[in-house]
């Protein structure tokens, strides 16, 4: 399983890692303790879902040929009427930045969002879980935002609370979702959907001209 990182990026992935979650997932699916977490630097739309619903079939393929079992977690927007019962019941168990914060792709930003140290916060995700023994990554274990404000400055809901996560404290409250939504709600659609990501565009790790990360986010990620 050493190539499937390799073909998953060379297929469209802008970032693979792989995480132990054993211990995190539990009842029916607890077997499945790794999580392969998959992201492309695309806003979340069709397009998207299509693109990682493609790469999640490299990695079941793979995993089903070497005779391991999987299970593929669709994209969070990926959430049709009609799906199956057991996956929707996933979404409030396992959520995609655990796994990523996991294989140590990035951390929980004040935003609420995953952050990559080199690709923002522009990171679409999906996940497989599956039983094979792969090499996982180092975890991610705190924020890297430091005493940065600007999401928090420049949310025109002060959704943003400006607690710091980490992986002690998974579940505090980084956003408050209802004034978020409710700005979204009366936001101008785009593409039929509701929009802002101000907390994205104006985040520093998430800025097209940064070519790589702050020195202090370098140094704390050799560390980790």
């Amino acid at each position: 399983m050493d190539s499937l990182k390799a073909e998953l990026l060379e297929s469209g992935a802008s970032v693979a890692g792989f995480a132990d979650v054993g211990g995190i997932v539990k009842g029916d699916i607890a077997h499945l303790d790794r999580a392969i977490s998959i992201g492309v630097i695309k806003k979340l739309n069709e397009d998207t879902v299509h693109l990682l619903g493609r790469l999640q079939k490299i990695a079941a393929i793979k995993l089903k040929e070497r005779g391991y079992r999987y299970l593929c977690i669709p994209p969070d927007s990926d959430r049709a009427a009609g799906e199956k019962p057991f996956i929707s019941r996933l979404y409030p168990l396992f959520t995609h930045k655990v796994a990523a914060t996991l294989s140590g792709l990035g951390w929980i930003g004040k935003n609420g969002l995953l952050i990559s140290p080199v690709h923002g916060s522009r990171i679409s995700l999906a996940t497989v879980l599956t039983d094979a023994p792969l090499k996982t990554g180092q975890p991610i274990i705190n924020s890297m935002c430091g005493e940065c404000t600007l999401c928090i400055d420049h949310c025109p809901s002060q959704a943003i609370t400006g607690r710091q996560w980490c992986q002690e404290d998974p579940y505090a409250e980084l956003v408050r979702i209802k004034r978020c939504a409710a700005h979204k709600k009366n936001s101008r659609p785009t593409e039929g959907k509701p929009n802002c990501g101000l907390c994205i565009n104006i985040c520093p790790f998430s800025r097209n001209n940064m070519i790589k990360p702050p020195r202090r986010v370098e140094a704390a990620l050799a560390e980790e």
